[in-house]
C-alpha cells in the first residue's frame, strides 16, 4: 500500500516537472507575441497617419473643386450675358399709364411699350433715357442722367500755383476781379443788405501776353470754388448740335458743383459777330453761341456760378454777349506802364542770382511797350546768356543783350540764334 502511494506521488512529481519544463519552453513564445504586438501597433499608427494625411488631401481637393465650380458658374453667367442681344437706348416721351410709356428709340421711330416689373415706374419720367429689350421693346432699365465726360474733363482738379502777388502791374484789375468773383462767394450777406444782385461775369480783354489767363489762374488758386476751364475752340464741333450740347453740359456741371467758376479762354472763337453770309460751319458756331447766350442769361437761374471770359479781339465779339447780365464788367488788361514793368521784373527775378550791377529800374525804362510775357522772356533770355558763358549769376550786360534781342523780335527783326553751344560740351 505504501509502495503504491509512493509510485503515485512519483508520477505526480514527474507530471509537475514536465509541466514546469513546458512552461519554461513557452516563455520565449510569449515574448515573441509581445514583440509582434508592438510591431502591429507601430504599423497601425503609421496607417492612421497615412489615413489622416489622405483625409486632409481630400478636404483640400474638395475645397479646390468648390472654388473651380464657383469660377465656372461666374464664367457661365458672363457667357450667358454676352449671348443676350444688345439693348436699344430710347428716350421717354410721355407716360401713358402705370406701366406703359411712349418711347422714342435711338433708331428713330416712337413706340408705345410696357415697363418691366423689375423697374420702378416712379423712376420713369419724360426725358429719361431707358433701355429697351431688342425683341419685345419692353423697358428693362433706366439709365443714369446723361453727363458729358468731356465737360467733366474740363474741371480743374489741381489748382495752378499762381497767386495775386505773382501778378505785377494789374492792381486795379485784380481788385475788380475780386469784387465780382470772390466777394459774392465769401460775403453774400453784403449784397442782400444793400439789395442788389452780385455781378454774374467779367470779360478780360487786352493784347496778348498782358496777363489775362494768369489772372484767371490766380482766381482759381485763391478761391475754394470749383474751377472749370474751357478754350473757345473746344466748343466748336463737327456735328450739328454737339457744341450746343457741350455748352449745356458745362453749365449743368457748374451748377452741380456750385459755387463754381467757368473760365472761357479765347472766347472770340465762338462769340464772333453774326453775319448773313454763312456756311454750314458758321451756322453751327452760331448755334453754339446762341446756347451759350441762353445759358449765361436765360430763363433758368444760374445760381452761384461765375463766368470769366478772356479775349484779345474785343472788336469782333457779338454785341449780345457784351451786354450787362452776361458780362457785367468788361475789364481792360493793358500793357504795363513803367511802374508795372518794374513790378513784373521783380517778380520774375526774385529767384534769380543777380549781380550787383543789375538795375531793374533801368531795364523797366528800356522795355517801353513790352507786356508781361515779353518781360518774362527777357529774364529767361538773360539767364540763358549767363549759362552760355558758364556763369551762375546774371549781369546787367546779360539783360541788355536780352532786351535788345526781344525788342528786335517785337519790331519784326528776328535775330539769328547762336550757331552752336560748343562751350557747354567741351
Amino acid at each position: 500500500m505504501v509502495f503504491e502511494e509512493f509510485l503515485e506521488l512519483n508520477k505526480e512529481k514527474k507530471s509537475f516537472d514536465e509541466f514546469k519544463e513546458e512552461k519554461i519552453k513557452e516563455k520565449p513564445l510569449s515574448e515573441n507575441i509581445i514583440e509582434s504586438d508592438l510591431k502591429n501597433k507601430a504599423t497601425v499608427a503609421e496607417l492612421e497617419s497615412k489615413i489622416l494625411k489622405l483625409e486632409l488631401e481630400k478636404k483640400e481637393l474638395e475645397r479646390e473643386n468648390l472654388q473651380l465650380m464657383k469660377e465656372n458658374e461666374i464664367l457661365r453667367r458672363e457667357l450667358d450675358r454676352m449671348r443676350v442681344p444688345p439693348l436699344i437706348v430710347g428716350t421717354v416721351v410721355d407716360k401713358v399709364g402705370e406701366r406703359k410709356v411712349i418711347v422714342k428709340s435711338s433708331t428713330g421711330p416712337s413706340f408705345l411699350v410696357n415697363v418691366s416689373h423689375f423697374v420702378n415706374p416712379d423712376d420713369i419720367t419724360p426725358g429719361k433715357r431707358v433701355c429697351l429689350n431688342q425683341q419685345t421693346l419692353t423697358v428693362v432699365d433706366v439709365l443714369p442722367e446723361n453727363k458729358d465726360y468731356r465737360a467733366r474733363a474740363m474741371e480743374v482738379d489741381e489748382r495752378p500755383n499762381v497767386k495775386y502777388e505773382d501778378i505785377g502791374g494789374l492792381d486795379k484789375q485784380i481788385q475788380e476781379v475780386r469784387e465780382v468773383v470772390e466777394l459774392p462767394m465769401k460775403h453774400p450777406e453784403l449784397f442782400e443788405k444793400v439789395g442788389i444782385e452780385p455781378p454774374k461775369g467779367i470779360l478780360l480783354y487786352g493784347p496778348p501776353g498782358t496777363g489775362k489767363t494768369l489772372l484767371a489762374k490766380a482766381v482759381a488758386t485763391e478761391t475754394n470754388a470749383t474751377f472749370i476751364r474751357v478754350v473757345g475752340s473746344e466748343l466748336v464741333k463737327k456735328f450739328i448740335g454737339e457744341g450746343a450740347s457741350l455748352v449745356k453740359d458745362i453749365f449743368k456741371l457748374a451748377k452741380e458743383k456750385a459755387p463754381s467758376i467757368i473760365f472761357i479762354d479765347e472766347i472770340d472763337a465762338i462769340a464772333a459777330k453774326r453775319t448773313d453770309a454763312l456756311t454750314g460751319g458758321d451756322r453751327e458756331v452760331q448755334r453754339t453761341l446762341m446756347q451759350l447766350l441762353a445759358e449765361m442769361d436765360g430763363f433758368d437761374a444760374r445760381g452761384d456760378v461765375k463766368i470769366i471770359g478772356a479775349t484779345n479781339r474785343l472788336d469782333i465779339l457779338d454785341p449780345a454777349i457784351l451786354r450787362p447780365g452776361r458780362f457785367d464788367r468788361i475789364i481792360e488788361v493793358p500793357p504795363p506802364d513803367e511802374k508795372g514793368r518794374l513790378e513784373i521784373l521783380k517778380i520774375h527775378t526774385r529767384r534769380m542770382n543777380l549781380a550787383k550791377d543789375v538795375n531793374l529800374e533801368e531795364i523797366a525804362k528800356m522795355t517801353e511797350g513790352c507786356v508781361g510775357a515779353e518781360l518774362k522772356a527777357i529774364c529767361t533770355e538773360a539767364g540763358m546768356n549767363a549759362i552760355r558763358e558758364l556763369r551762375d549769376y546774371v549781369t546787367m550786360e546779360d539783360f541788355k543783350k536780352a532786351v535788345e534781342k526781344i525788342m528786335e523780335k517785337k519790331k519784326g527783326k528776328v535775330q539769328e540764334e547762336p550757331s552752336h553751344l560748343s562751350v557747354l560740351y567741351r
